[in-house]
């Protein structure tokens, strides 16, 4: 056995690709998740399950008595929205329950590494031209980015101070299955279901603003990466970050063709007045994870895509739990 592994938030989108990952590489796992977005159904039945809501004294307990090698850290507050309307409930989740798991980790004497989910675009603003590499000036626009910031701090300061064992992944705009087509983040999950429902596409704006669209099963790859690489030792805020994400940028209107492209039907677009303060143009450098990590990207566009919708349309005509998701071919983006 690779050793023991604990997710927080992996009955959620990502977080539940990352468990079925860590599994995959052997390792026996603990998912920790309140169930507050996540889904019990996204845990894989080999997953010892907690429900427990990261900012709890009991989730603390979790983590001093389990003996882990390997925490990934994806329990967070998600909607950039939300961050705005109420940032205190924003830091309480992302700041406080971030620095209450390194405060148990470092009551352990175990060495766990422990790897948080950053995040890319909303880090950087639009104050550089991308793609951006970790060491670009951070200028979060809104208080999630400034949270993840923030935490990111925290994790170099544990690592200084006390010799923790961390590393954060700044992750670009992660699609695929189990994303929710029904919140207001995860423009590919939305796009999925009007689709499939037959309503036209809603684009804010000329649709010319561009994102790096990473798919979830090469982000749950690059937390297995992180947790074996041998790493360069703590210091700087970005000596241990790695940006995920392919380096592409895609515009809203090529990725609403390309979807149409992979559901065999011309997308109708309703173009709708563009939102205040929306980052133009976001993609994130991966050199540095491919170096370092010995991770790239593997899915096109197109393929994921393609899989993507091939999922949701299934699981609109399929009950059952878990729907398992078939990648083909080798293709590196």
């Amino acid at each position: 056995m690779a050793g023991r592994a604990l997710v927080t938030g992996g009955a959620g989108f990502i977080g539940s690709h990352v468990a079925d990952a860590f599994l995959a590489a052997g390792y026996a796992v603990t998912v920790l998740d309140d169930l507050s977005s996540g889904r019990r159904e996204n845990v894989a039945p080999r997953a010892a399950f907690v429900e427990l809501d990261i900012t709890r004294p009991e989730a603390a307990a979790v983590v001093r008595d389990g003996r882990f090698d390997v925490i990934a850290h994806l329990a967070a507050q998600i909607d950039v929205r939300r961050s705005v309307a109420d940032p205190v409930f924003d830091a309480t989740v992302n700041i406080i329950g971030t620095v209450r798991l390194l405060e148990a980790v470092h009551a352990t004497t175990s060495t766990t590494r422990v790897i948080f989910a950053s995040t890319g675009g909303a880090l950087y603003g639009d104050f550089a031209v991308p793609p951006n590499a970790e060491s670009v000036p951070k200028n979060p626009e809104a208080p999630y980015g400034i949270a993840k910031l923030s935490a990111e701090y925290y994790l170099a300061y544990y690592a200084r101070l006390h010799g923790l064992d961390t590393v954060a992944l700044r992750f670009a705009n992660v699609y695929g299955p189990r994303q929710d087509p029904h919140g207001e983040a995860g423009v590919v999950a939305i796009f999925c279901a009007r689709l499939l429902n037959g309503q036209p596409l809603t684009v804010f704006g000329d649709g010319k603003q561009t994102r790096d669209y990473v798919h979830v099963v090469d982000v749950a790859r690059a937390n297995v990466a992180a947790a074996q690489s041998v790493l360069p030792p703590p210091g700087r805020l970005d000596d241990r970050a790695f940006n995920i994400g392919t380096g592409v940028e895609t515009s809203v209107n090529e990725l609403a063709a390309t979807l149409g492209l992979a559901a065999g039907q011309a997308p109708a677009i309703e173009f709708a007045p563009a939102r205040p303060g929306e980052q133009l143009r976001s993609s994130v450098g991966v050199e540095k994870a491919a170096a370092v990590l010995g991770w790239r990207p593997r899915l096109t566009l197109r393929e994921g895509l393609r899989d993507t919708y091939r999922y949701f349309a299934e699981k609109g005509t399929r009950a059952g739990p878990r729907p398992a998701m078939t990648v083909t071919g080798d293709t590196n983006a």
